[in-house]
């Protein structure tokens, strides 16, 4: 950054990101979030600041230049429904939900980056600053395409990123391909005939074969998928309607399934399927499964990622600037987007002391905020390159 005053604008980021920690919304609920975000994009002087999009999306058209060319900037903006443990004077106020994923600071980054471009420009074309409702449960994006953004808010490739714990503030990593898995959810209902816990023998009691269910869907991965395939099938839930001395007649297996690959995803739905079907029969249960797909794999644009490194090398420096070692397992509906234009996800360290995202006591680090922003203005201005005045 040149002309910007860069303590200032990291003062106002980080005003900004405590005041949106501390009034946390769930996705399509983002009503004040939105607002401000709205209102700082007006402020800023961009061009159009569309708001609704999506339900609660806004999306700010930047133009500098002559150039034909678009690029989107995407943050998402929806908290989590988890009851924050922090000790900050910026805690949640809202109890039962909080920003523990870091969304606060993704939207405070990119509104920075707005900031700065539209003071100092240094682009040609156009720059569309995204903001997502509802990424937490895989919703916001197919909402905003749904509501028209590509035919609206036309770009021709797009870039978000996320904040990683763990990996020190200051570091930068992406990589080519799949960078983020599917996440699929499944919910398999087992129905018997309930009891006296004194007298087993005398119903047909569920939760004997949900526990059975539980061990052998443990198998998928360990011996139905080729080891070459990453994938993860998890339990996260056993639900009955039995009590202390009752055996249920009902129980829920709830979970999850990850992985980078269609045609894996359809190996788990179907193995899922037999050893439900097989688990049941042996207990003499009736048996149902509920699966689907929530979230797709992300894959990046291998070419821009190499342009994601060369911003990142101006940015980050080239010694802190890094190939990720793995693809994730956790999703990202980021991926939505790239079924209609390139892109690319990257990560930021939120540092080694952070606590993981998704826990009680996370916050995000007002530290990485600079970076983000000075990321996502250098992206914008080497893709939307200003030409050689003397060509």
């Amino acid at each position: 950054m040149t002309n910007v005053d860069v303590e200032r604008l990291v003062a106002e980021m980080t005003a900004w990101r405590r005041d949106l920690h501390a009034h946390p919304e769930f996705g399509f609920e983002e009503k004040r979030t939105a607002a401000f975000v709205a209102a700082k994009l007006r402020a800023f002087g961009l061009d159009e600041v569309a708001e609704n999009v999506g339900g609660t999306g806004v999306v700010g058209t930047l133009r500098r230049g002559a150039g034909n060319r678009a690029i989107a900037l995407r943050a998402d903006m929806d908290a989590l429904r988890i009851t924050e443990q922090g000790t900050a004077a910026y805690c949640s106020t809202r109890p039962g939900t909080m920003h523990a994923c870091g969304h606060d600071g993704h939207t405070a980054m990119l509104l920075g980056a707005a900031k700065f471009l539209a003071e100092e420009g240094g682009f040609d074309g156009t720059v569309r600053f995204i903001f997502q409702p509802a990424e937490e449960w895989g919703k916001g994006a197919q909402a905003m395409l749904a509501d028209g953004l590509m035919e609206r808010f036309a770009f021709d490739e797009i870039y978000g990123l996320h904040n990683m714990p763990g990996l020190p503030v200051g570091k930068f990593e992406t990589r080519p391909g799949a960078i983020m898995s599917a996440e699929d959810n499944f919910e398999i209902t087992l129905r018997g005939v309930g009891g006296h816990a004194a007298r087993p023998h005398a119903g047909n009691e569920t939760l004997v074969a949900a526990c059975a269910t539980v061990v052998n869907l443990q198998t998928i991965v360990s011996r139905r998928l080729s080891p070459a395939d990453i994938a993860v099938v998890s339990v996260t839930e056993v639900i009955t309607d039995g009590t202390r001395n009752a055996l249920p007649g009902l129980a829920r297996i709830l979970g999850d399934a990850r992985s980078f690959r269609p045609e894996v995803s359809a190996r788990i739905e179907e193995q899922m399927r037999t050893i439900a079907k097989g688990t049941a029969d042996a207990y003499g249960c009736a048996v149902e499964v509920n699966y689907t797909r929530e979230f797709v794999p992300l894959q990046n644009d291998p070419a821009l990622v190499d342009h994601a490194f060369s911003a990142a090398g101006v940015v980050f420096g080239a010694e802190n600037v890094g190939v990720a070692a793995e693809p994730m397992t956790g999703s990202e509906d980021f991926a939505r987007f790239l079924a209609h234009v390139p892109g690319c996800f990257v990560f930021i360290g939120n540092g080694t002391q952070s606590a993981p995202l998704h826990n009680p006591t996370y916050d995000f680090n007002d530290d990485a905020l600079i970076f983000g922003a000075r990321f996502h203005a250098e992206i914008a201005r080497q893709r939307l390159a200003v030409p050689d005045a003397g060509q």
